[in-house]
């Protein structure tokens, strides 16, 4: 556990974002300054904190924060900042304020506000996660948060359907990439033996030296080629561009495809250095940013040109990395900063066109430096620092990529850098693409009349506009303390001395700069009448090699596949499904297990006649369950009731007297609940009752799924068997009895495995509790009951007196057995007496909150079988909606206290309290996690009970020619 002021710091930078998401989602819609002032001040006190903590990484120290995860597999949660993680998070912090301030007067007041800047925020947090994550797990978790948090910005204005494309297939790009990802550093930490980031840099030369170091190389480097949109992953990204322009201009700019490079950039020191390094990671780069900068020059679209252009730059980084030199990461390092700069403010410029003037298409857009002057200035000088040109940042970082191209390939080999100076060539065309839209005449025919944005929307612009100068002018003064820095943090004694200077007298990279620009210029003078054509919107020779067109044939051809599967092996019948699914269970236990083992032989003395008795009366309901089930549903229920009963008796046999209660409790709620739907099905008719003969197919078919069930039940009771009588060295059940009173504070091993050594485990079931209760009240509210159901006049369920006059055996028939009220209102408090008594005595004797939840709901049920659904809701006010949400609150609550306290997640803690007349007594932290537990049994139940109920009662109303929604909003649901 490692915790200092500075690292405590370092953790408030990645937590605030998240919380800052949540309280941005919970804002009204009409609220876009307050929204937009809370969003930057998130990012405002990371870069303040960001810059105190400068004094300590400027001076090589690294800045950890580290806190117990999960133990037991070496896992711990780490936040650390070197020079490189710090240079990345000023990126990510200081152009996510400037989008913010944009984004509050680009986005439009009939635009859910709330709902960006929340997602803005999570992203936010999740890409600081990836850049100080000191542990590669961990590293993983944050990068799939980056996917899933920029689908849902790219997907923002989801009405639009190329916005729901291009998030879909941005999401399945990187997601797919992740997953490459997480498979690699999964190899890396067996290679290493441990997944902590700092122990993984000192084992460079052990990992590649490693048979599977190709394996893990070509699985990391697919997660940053995806991430980073490279050749031949790059086709996402122009299809992402479909988002609001401030995700465009944050996503693709210094965040999202910058995490690639950053990823790369961090295990330099272990996969770089080898052949296979080079020309996986150099070979993609030089095809990335030829390709994207050629098919720049042709784009229509603002928007698109800058998307391609990202893309060409990014693989210029790539390059870098691929060659494997110092210099070469040394320019990288510089060029991801200067792209992130210029990148930024061009997105924004293109954003005020397509505000102020109702278009993006340069084929119609001219003259808008008389409309926006300011505007036009600003933008000339970002395109000018992207093409290179001297006194801009832009040319520095060129230059160095030009020098190190050169290096590369001696005397001997130039292809480097003729792809190199082509690349240049094509970046200063589409810049002047670029800019031409300011100059010429204004067409008279634009949606809009431009003018100038407001004062504030265009400060942002200015402000990167202006750090591309001073970077250029000044770069030892401005960017060279803090990119040396990051280099140190990468290279540490490899390190190598550089000079930022702006000449470096008459040399080769010189040469290059000055030959691409005049070469961009001749080149734009050459097609600039192609552009001005209206009828072409493709590009020439590379627009059959669509690689969108491959993903959405490859997704289609998946789709087909699915859908072949389904033909064969679904059906929209249960029967042939569980057919296939018990044949299965039979079939590949047969397969696989070699040599089948043997049952031990049980003698009759070992059998207890009462237990056999109960068994044969147990197995009896079943087979009677299996033979009514086909048209005597009450009666097939009322048995299997029976088997749950006799299963329920067999725990307590066997000295299980927790699972006894809670299967009694289970069978009780469920069987209640599957009474209430019978109601809605249609009567079955026996073939005897139409005088009608069994098919011959219907008895073979019976046959068959007989001894299937018997071959399938034996085969369960046989690995059972064979599992539970298998000899083992240690015993589970040892080491929890053991553990369970030192470790856990309770006596009671069932609910002490529950709520705390597998507290992970009761979690996601509670969690997946919830969601299934959620899913049954949606599919009840748009379901409409069979026309078979029973119909009851309206007067009849509304008139009390009506139901009162009628005997007793009426009132069971017609629904109604009118109870005298003082037995209701005493019978729930009777029983919430027991549910108190088993809650609180769980931790040490048999019981629990899974136990007392379900007792809870067989009290609710009472009172709905006994009094009705009115007079229940209108007297005990249910919420199960409510109930489900606090139930997961608290039991989240209490694992995250335990994370406050320094401890790993749902880590339980006993707390041992003084108090008047009662004495010592001690409470653990379990308690207020099965409080949840029994709270969300509870919701879960009654959710479900209150929709069937209310669905039950519609059904017995004579039905009209529409469905009737169910009063689901009304008394007792929300």
């Amino acid at each position: 556990m490692l915790r200092t002021p500075e690292s405590l710091l370092l953790l408030a930078i990645v937590v605030a974002p998240f919380i800052g998401s949540v309280i941005a989602a919970c804002m009204p819609a009409n609220a876009r300054n307050r929204e937009s002032i809370l969003a930057g001040g998130v990012a405002l006190f990371g870069l303040l904190v960001s810059a105190y903590l400068y004094q300590q990484v400027g001076s090589g120290e690294i800045v950890r924060y580290q806190a117990a995860w999960m133990p037991a597999f070496g896992v711990d949660f780490v936040l650390r900042m070197d020079g490189l993680a710090w240079l990345f998070v000023m990126l990510v912090l200081g152009v996510g304020l400037l989008v913010v301030l944009y984004a509050r007067y680009y986005m439009s007041e009939q635009d859910p506000v709330p709902r960006f800047f929340s997602f803005l925020l999570a992203f936010m947090g999740s890409m600081l996660g990836v850049v100080l994550s000191g542990n590669l797990i961990q590293l993983v978790v944050f990068w799939e948060l980056t996917s899933i948090t920029s689908f849902l910005l790219i997907g923002y204005w989801h009405h639009r359907i190329d916005a729901r494309r291009g998030a879909r297939m941005a999401f399945t790009v990187t997601a797919t990439g992740g997953l490459c990802l997480l498979c690699g550093v999964l190899i890396i930490g067996h290679i290493v033996g441990s997944y902590d980031l700092e122990v993984v840099l000192a084992a460079g030369d052990k990992i590649r030296a490693h048979d599977w170091y190709l394996a893990a190389l070509i699985l990391v480097a697919l997660g940053a080629l995806t991430k980073s949109a490279q050749f031949p992953f790059h086709f996402w990204l122009p299809h992402a561009m479909a988002a609001p322009t401030p995700v465009s201009s944050y996503l693709h700019s210094a965040t999202m495809v910058k995490a690639g490079v950053f990823l790369l950039m961090r295990f330099w020191p272990v996969l770089s250095g080898t052949e296979e390094w080079a020309w996986i990671i150099a070979g993609a780069g030089v095809c990335t940013l030829l390709l994207g900068s050629f098919v720049a020059i042709f784009q229509h679209d603002l928007k698109g040109l800058l998307a391609y252009s990202t893309i060409s730059h990014l693989g210029l980084i790539t390059v870098l990395l691929g060659i494997g030199s110092p210099l070469g990461m040394v320019a990288a390092i510089f060029h991801t900063v200067n792209h992130a700069i210029f990148k930024a403010s061009l997105f924004m410029a293109a954003g005020i066109i397509d505000h102020e003037t109702g278009t993006r298409d340069m084929r119609v857009l001219r003259g808008l430096r008389h409309g926006l002057p300011i505007t036009a200035r600003l933008a000339v000088v970002a395109s000018a620092a992207m093409a290179g040109v001297p006194l801009l940042n832009g040319f520095l970082s060129k230059e160095m990529f030009f020098a190190e191209t050169a290096l590369v390939g001696g005397t001997e080999s130039w292809w480097m850098s003729y792809a190199a100076l082509a690349m240049g060539i094509f970046s200063v065309t589409y810049s002047l693409r670029f800019i031409s839209v300011f100059f010429g005449r204004l067409p008279p025919d634009l949606p809009k009349v431009p003018h100038e944005p407001p004062r504030w929307m265009r400060f942002p612009v200015e402000c990167l506009v202006l750090l591309c100068l001073i970077v250029g002018i000044v770069p030892g003064l401005s960017i060279e303390p803090f990119l040396d820095s990051a280099v140190v943090s990468v290279l540490g004694a490899r390190a190598p001395v550089y000079d930022l200077a702006i000449w470096h007298g008459f040399n080769l990279p010189l040469a290059m700069s000055f030959a691409a620009l005049a070469g961009g210029v001749l080149l734009y003078v050459i097609l600039r009448k192609y552009f001005t054509l209206q009828s072409r919107d493709r590009v020439p020779v590379f627009y059959r090699l669509s690689g969108a067109q491959a993903y959405e044939s490859t997704m289609l051809r998946l789709s087909v596949g699915a859908a072949l599967l389904v033909k064969w092996l679904g059906t929209r019948r249960l029967q042939p499904q569980l057919f296939l699914m018990i044949a299965a269970m039979i079939a590949v236990p047969l397969l696989l297990v070699r040599p089948l083992p043997t049952l031990a032989t049980v003698s009759l003395a070992d059998i207890d006649p009462l237990f056999a008795v109960m068994w044969l009366i147990g197995c009896t309901c079943a087979v009677a369950a299996a033979w009514q089930a086909k048209y005597h549903r009450l009666a097939a229920l009322i048995m299997v009731g029976g088997t749950g009963v006799v299963v329920s008796m067999t725990f307590l046999w066997l000295s299980a007297p927790d699972l006894a209660l809670t299967q009694l409790m289970v069978e009780t709620v469920t069987t209640v609940l599957i009474l209430l739907g019978l109601r809605w099905l249609p009567r079955r008719i026996a073939p005897k009752e139409l005088d009608m003969d069994i098919p011959r197919t219907v008895w073979l078919r019976r046959s068959r799924d007989m001894v299937l069930a018997i071959a399938g039940g034996l085969s369960i009771a046989a690995v059972s068997y064979v599992v539970l009588m298998h000899p083992q060295p240690e015993s589970m059940g040892d080491f929890f009895l053991l553990r369970a009173l030192s470790e856990g504070g309770g006596s009671n091993v069932v609910n002490v495995l529950l709520v705390d050594f597998r507290g992970f485990d009761t979690m996601g079931e509670i969690t997946v509790l919830s969601i299934v209760a959620l899913t049954v009240y949606a599919l009840l509210r748009r379901f409409r009951p069979a026309p078979e159901s029973i119909v009851i006049p309206e007067q009849q369920l509304n008139n009390r007196d009506f139901a009162a006059q009628q005997s007793p055996a009426e009132q069971i028939d017609s629904g109604y057995l009118m109870i005298p009220g003082v037995y209701l209102r005493f019978l729930l408090p009777f029983m919430g007496m027991v549910v108190a008594y088993f809650f609180m005595r769980g931790h040490n004797l048999p019981g629990g909150g899974f136990v007392a939840g379900l007792i809870f709901a067989v009290a609710i049920i009472v009172q709905y079988m006994l009094a009705g659904t009115t007079w229940v809701e209108s007297h005990l006010h249910l919420r199960p909606l409510r109930w489900l949400s606090f139930g997961l609150i608290i039991a989240c609550s209490t694992g995250l206290g335990a994370i406050v306290l320094g401890y790993p997640f749902l880590t339980s803690h006993t707390a041992h309290l003084t108090l008047p007349l009662l004495g010592e007594i001690h409470v653990p932290s379990a308690f207020f996690f099965d409080l949840g537990v029994f709270v969300v049994v509870v919701g879960a139940t009654m959710l479900i009970l209150v929709a069937l109920a209310h669905q039950t009662i519609r059904s017995r109303r004579p039905q009209a020619g529409t469905s009737v929604e169910p009063a689901s909003n009304k008394r007792g649901i929300i």
